[in-house]
């Protein structure tokens, strides 16, 4: 039994290793039991409080994803030709350092920044963070965390005094009423979705949400509130004068741990006076505004929890605080089963924001007061100590863009896709003079920039530190495959720098260890309760107890064995008199409107089984097989008013950019609204790169950007055939094609669009494969085309394309092709697009955790024997890991009653 086995919960094998996803903020515990061979079988921890044993369809599908095919392995420097050369760990660090080190020498300290990520653990974010504002003395540190949670952030500072989420996620068993507002809880969060639902089914929960989009989560709740794009705080505005006006609120909370009720509430009564001008601003009805007033101020249990729809806002900070507001009033906080919860979304974007990882704040939750500055000064012996907040993330590559900034170091993330204005951050990299990226992959956008160096970080399953979660939760990620090549941890690089740059003394770690216990004591210093993040407990710790670190809540001040659950139930705020300071809100409007040029709202977010750029969840076959493509939801009537056609494709453009994706008809997008996917990039598509067409107005307390309303146009895109191609190699599609990467078995698949003609694709086809073992099936009059190539036995190509409108569909290949038994003489049958072995289709994947597909489901409707989302788990174990797909699960069932009524 491995010590960090033997330190919580039940006794596991010994190959196993506990860790924690690298995926969402809601932390989920992983054991991985390394085979031997660079991979791992990866099963949910029963012990993690975070998750119970429970992992979403992304964290099941985590060995899928852990070869090295994709990888960078050495350090990489640019040569004159704009390739790259291999260089030595030391020539690439020695070259590093002297570029900052000249660059500082000239243009001051504020010529360099870094830009960090929520995929970096505490330890690198430390380290890192200390190195540039304490040594190098330069503010510019921000993160991608600032397009995720920051509006969260200045919320809670703003209100609270301190970045600090009171409750935890036993809150969500206890609650009685749980209100998800700006969350598709049910595909971005799945494990607390089924937490949610377990408290529902078993307790009676009620379940509210809150969205301009209906989504999977709400079809699965009590009330849904389909309110106008940026109307949230106008909803709980009104909440709060409603609260007032029928003598709901907790009069004695509030006086003794609360400031400026009085003025929130004139502010709140100017914005939301009653319920007719609340229906009038959000769009809702005044029945379901009433339900809603009437079920939350009478349910004391109640949480509210919260996430993208919020904070990417340029009012997030605002609409955060409309939530905090009437927690307060009404003393719901801290309490089991009550108080606002913000769902992070990445791993880490916690602990970034524990060691300063934003540029408004400093190490251990401190800010940029004179005093704050001196404090971590001493602690650090710093030489030459920021003195004011950097320039957030959007500002940040606008001075990249200006040149006032010439160094930039890009550490685990993308900035080329995710940041909004996506083709003006691209040329903004190309233009520095010294660009460096860390990273663990050999190609993506932000690489595509021409980084001048590019050096190889550990990824999951080779790190170790930690995280901390949504609830406060610090976890273990820790090591369990050796490091692969020449592949170092990011806090040695940024050490290894530092000590070039004459800093040896102040990085001398040696292991991640040491860097946490540093962290834990900067944390406790000068602290005595003044500062919420303090895990003194921890100052102390040795490797072994580092090895052996159980899931804990911060704070852990010395002393304290235990963490804390819960803050704020009895005030005790992070402010200078103790009380909570509510603060009035700016009058809720857009940050852009739409236009005549301009009139849909384009609306951005994640599918249900991908992250981020898919950079990991692109890898996996299984996961790529829900949503395969980037396609724009378009509300029906706005599809007949712009001439769009189911499957057809349509052009998204703006004053930042334009996308062409495919079009899908949703019911649940409001008419003048879109929605498009963040995920796929310029190495995943042609021309699906979302963040070119997102506006940069932000948040002026926050500095996050407005990624939910950007006002855009759409209009038609006509090609002549559709198709897909499936190889073992690359295949280059005729220029001027539409298309976009799936993983799949054994090669490499495109869906595509294109008007090529049928001799094109043939002559692209025979140039790539050559006619040895070619076999097709050829229809030029109506524009179709099969083939299939074998070579030795086994299928190493197909290629399949029809007229627009009638493209053919793949499953059935997919299949063939990583089939390794595969028969040519099979090969007819194949191009006839019959399955092999004479099973039925499953169809398109519905349950991507256990491989269930739409035509298996709907049988088991159809044959009786199922008549529930509970008889599906039961039959095909579809719904029964994550849950993620139980609502489209109910929906499949709903459709197929109403065909057996018709």
């Amino acid at each position: 039994m491995r010590i960090d086995d033997a330190s919580f919960g039940p006794g596991i094998p010994d190959p196993a290793i506990r860790t924690t996803c690298p995926y969402c903020g809601v932390g989920c515990g992983v054991l991985a039991t390394p085979d031997g061979k660079g991979g791992a079988a990866i099963a949910g921890d029963p012990a993690h409080p975070a998750n119970l044993g429970r992992l979403c369809s992304k964290g099941s599908a985590l060995g899928e994803t852990l070869g090295l095919g994709s990888r960078v392995l050495h350090p990489l420097k640019r040569n004159a030709a704009g390739g790259y050369d291999r260089v030595t760990w030391e020539l690439a660090l020695d070259a590093v350092a002297e570029g900052f080190r000249s660059i500082i020498r000239h243009e001051g300290s504020e010529a360099v920044a870094f830009y960090l990520s929520g995929q970096l653990l505490t330890e690198d974010y430390y380290v890192a963070n200390k190195l540039m504002k304490g040594f190098i003395g330069s503010p510019h540190v921000d993160t991608n965390s600032r397009l995720c949670m920051s509006s969260t952030v200045a919320g809670h500072k703003r209100v609270f005094g301190s970045d600090t989420v009171p409750g935890n996620y036993e809150d969500l068993d206890s609650a009685d009423l749980i209100v998800l507002v700006g969350s598709n809880t049910a595909w971005c969060h799945p494990v607390l979705f089924r937490r949610i639902q377990q408290n529902r089914s078993e307790r009676g929960a009620k379940v509210v949400v809150i969205d301009p989009r209906v989504t999977a989560t709400a079809e699965d709740c009590d009330l849904v509130l389909q309110l106008k794009p940026g109307s949230d705080s106008v909803l709980f505005a009104g909440l709060l004068v409603h609260l007032a006006e029928h003598s709901l609120t907790d009069a004695t909370y509030l006086a003794r741990h609360a400031s400026g009720f009085e003025a929130v509430l004139e502010n709140a009564r100017g914005i939301a006076p009653d319920i007719a001008a609340v229906s009038a601003r959000t769009g809702l009805s005044p029945a379901d505004i009433a339900a809603f007033y009437a079920l939350w101020a009478g349910t004391p249990a109640v949480v509210t929890a919260w996430s993208q729809g919020v904070n990417q806002s340029a009012q997030g900070t605002d609409k955060v605080a409309s939530i905090l507001h009437c927690h307060l009033a009404t003393g719901r906080i801290g309490r089991p089963g009550g108080g606002p919860l913000s769902l992070t979304g990445q791993p880490n974007a916690m602990g970034g924001r524990e060691v300063g990882g934003l540029a408004n704040m400093l190490a251990a939750h401190m800010g940029y007061s004179a005093i704050e500055i001196d404090s971590v000064r001493r602690f650090w012996n710093a030489p030459n100590m920021a003195q004011h907040e950097g320039l957030k993330a959007v500002a940040m590559l606008d001075a990249v863009a200006d040149k006032r900034i010439k160094a930039l170091w890009v550490m685990a993330t993308n900035p080329a896709v995710s940041l909004p204005r996506a083709d003006h951050v691209m040329a903004a990299l190309q233009g520095l003079d010294l660009f460096i990226v860390s990273e663990n992959v050999l190609s993506n956008d932000t690489l595509a920039a021409k980084p001048h160096f590019i050096l190889p970080a550990a990824a999951w399953g080779e790190k170790d530190g930690t995280v901390t979660n949504s609830e406060r939760r610090i976890s273990r990620q820790r090591a369990f495959l050796p490091l692969p090549g020449e592949v170092r941890p990011d806090w040695w690089i940024i050490c290894e720098i530092a000590r070039r740059l004459g800093f040896a003394a102040g990085f001398g770690f040696a292991d991640a260890s040491e860097i946490y216990a540093e962290h834990a004591a900067l944390s406790a210093f000068e602290n005595d309760g003044t500062r919420d993040f303090d895990i003194g407990a921890h100052a102390g710790l040795t490797k072994r107890g580092y090895d052996a670190l159980r899931p804990v809540q911060w704070p852990v001040p010395a002393g304290q064995s235990q963490g804390t659950a819960r803050l704020f139930a009895n005030g005790g705020f992070f402010t200078p008199d103790g009380r909570a300071q509510m603060k009035p809100l700016a009058m809720p409007a857009l940050a852009a409107e739409p236009s005549e040029a301009f009139p849909l709202l384009l609306n951005t977010g994640r599918v249900r089984d991908h992250w981020h750029t898919m950079t990991r969840t692109g890898l996996s076959p299984r996961l790529s097989a829900h949503v395969s493509e980037p396609s724009v939801h378009v509300n029906p009537a706005d599809a007949a008013r712009f001439g769009l056609e189911e499957g057809g494709f349509a052009r998204i453009a703006n004053a930042h950019g334009a996308v062409v994706l495919k079009v899908l008809r949703d019911e649940g997008v409001p008419a003048g609204s879109l929605f498009a996917p963040i995920h796929w990039s310029a190495e995943t598509a042609s021309d699906a790169r979302i963040g070119a067409a997102v506006q940069p107005f932000c948040d002026p307390h926050s500095g996050q950007p407005e990624m939910k309303a950007t006002p855009s146009s759409i209009a038609t895109v006509s090609y002549a055939a559709q198709g897909f191609v499936l190889s073992r190699e690359a295949f280059a599609l005729p220029a001027g094609s539409w298309w976009a990467s799936v993983a799949v078995e054994g090669g490499q698949g495109r869906l595509f669009a294109t008007d090529a003609s049928v001799d094109d694709l043939m002559a692209a086809v025979r140039s790539a494969f050559g006619e040895d073992g070619l076999t097709e099936m050829i229809d030029r009059q109506g524009g179709a085309y099969r083939c299939a190539v074998t070579r030795e036995g086994r299928l190493i190509a197909a290629l399949f394309v029809g007229p627009s409108g009638r493209a053919p569909l793949w499953d059935t290949v997919k299949l063939a092709f990583a089939d390794a038994g595969f028969a040519p003489e099979n090969r007819l049958a194949l191009l006839a697009g019959r399955r092999l072995d004479g099973a039925a289709d499953p169809g398109p994947t519905v349950c991507a955790c256990f491989g269930v597909g739409l035509n298996a489901i709907r049988a088991a409707f159809a044959g009786g024997g199922a008549m529930t989302p509970e008889d599906i788990g039961r039959q095909l174990k579809a719904g029964t890991n994550c849950g993620s797909c139980l609502p489209e699960i109910r929906r499949i069932g709903a459709q197929s009653r109403e065909t057996v009524a018709a």
